[in-house]
C-alpha cells in the first residue's frame, strides 16, 4: 500500500513538473499560407521612460512539438517567464510550435554530414518568420530593432543555424545550442555575433556539427565561438541556458553591426 502511494505521488509530481507554463505568455495568431498558426508572446515589463526593449525569437526542439500552443515554453521559456528572468533579461520573447509531424528545417538531426540548405524555408520556418515580424510591426514603437536575438535547441538549433544563415541581417546576436546546418552556408554568418554549444558526448545531433560550422564562421573571417561541454548529452540547453554559462549576459549585450559605435 506504501509502495502504490509513493509511486502515484511520483508519477503525479511528474506530471506537474512537465506541464509546461504558461501565466504569463499570451497567445497571439499568425497566418501563413493561408493557414492560422497560434505561438506564444511574453512581454517585457515597463522600462524606464520610454526604454525599447529586445525581441528574442526562440525554436523549441522535437519533444515540444503539437497542436497545443503550450509545450514550447518548457525548457528556455518557462524560464524567461520567472519574474526575476523578466526582470534581469526584460525582452519580447516569441515562442512559436512546430506541428507534430513537421520540423523547422527538413534535415536528418543524426547525420555527421551537413546537407545543402533548402532553396526556400519549411512552412514551420516561415511561421517563426512570421511571428517576429507581427511582433515588430505591432509593437514597433517598443521594440529595439537593433537587439533581435535568435535562439534555439536541438531541432530548433538547426532551425536557429538556417534561419540566421537566411537573414543574417535580421538579428544581433545567434545562439544555436546542439544544432547543426549547411556548412558551405556558414560565410553568410561572419559579421553575425554566434555562440553556440553542444554537449561533448550528444549522440543525438553530433558535436561535431556544431564545431565544424563555427570554424567555417571563423575561417571566413568571422568570430564565433563555441562551447563545448565535457560530460554532457543530448540535454546542453540546461547548462547553456543557466545564467552562470554567461550566454544570456552575452546576448542581451549585442546590437546589429550597424548600430554599433
Amino acid at each position: 500500500m506504501i509502495l502504490r502511494v509513493v509511486c502515484c505521488l511520483l508519477l503525479a509530481a511528474g506530471a506537474a513538473l512537465s506541464e509546461p507554463v504558461t501565466g504569463p505568455f499570451e497567445v497571439r495568431k499568425v497566418a501563413v499560407g493561408g493557414i492560422e498558426r497560434s505561438f506564444r508572446l511574453l512581454l517585457p515589463l515597463p522600462g524606464p521612460g520610454a526604454e525599447s526593449a529586445p525581441v528574442v525569437l526562440f525554436l523549441h526542439g522535437a519533444g515540444e512539438r503539437g497542436t497545443d500552443n503550450a509545450a514550447q515554453l518548457r525548457h528556455f521559456p518557462e524560464k524567461m517567464g520567472q519574474p526575476e528572468w523578466r526582470a534581469k533579461y526584460r525582452c519580447f520573447l516569441i515562442a512559436p510550435q512546430c506541428a507534430p509531424d513537421k520540423q523547422w528545417v527538413d534535415a536528418p538531426w543524426g547525420d555527421r554530414q551537413s546537407k545543402p540548405m533548402a532553396a526556400e524555408p519549411t512552412d514551420m520556418l516561415q511561421v517563426a518568420m512570421a511571428a517576429l515580424e507581427k511582433v515588430r510591426a505591432e509593437h514597433a514603437a517598443a521594440v529595439d530593432p537593433d537587439r533581435v536575438y535568435l535562439t534555439g535547441l536541438s531541432m530548433g538549433g538547426f532551425g536557429a543555424w538556417e534561419l540566421a544563415m537566411r537573414h543574417p541581417d535580421w538579428f544581433a546576436a545567434v545562439a544555436p545550442i546542439c544544432g547543426g546546418g549547411d556548412e558551405a552556408r556558414a560565410d553568410r554568418l561572419k559579421a553575425l555575433p554566434v555562440w553556440a554549444f553542444h554537449g561533448q558526448d550528444d549522440t543525438v545531433v553530433w558535436p561535431e556539427r556544431s564545431e565544424r560550422l563555427v570554424a567555417a564562421i571563423n575561417r571566413a573571417g568571422g568570430l564565433a565561438k563555441l562551447s563545448l561541454l565535457p560530460g554532457v548529452g543530448h540535454n546542453s540547453w540546461s547548462p547553456a541556458y543557466d545564467p552562470m554559462s554567461g550566454l544570456l549576459d552575452w546576448m542581451f549585450r549585442q546590437k546589429r553591426a550597424a548600430a554599433r559605435p
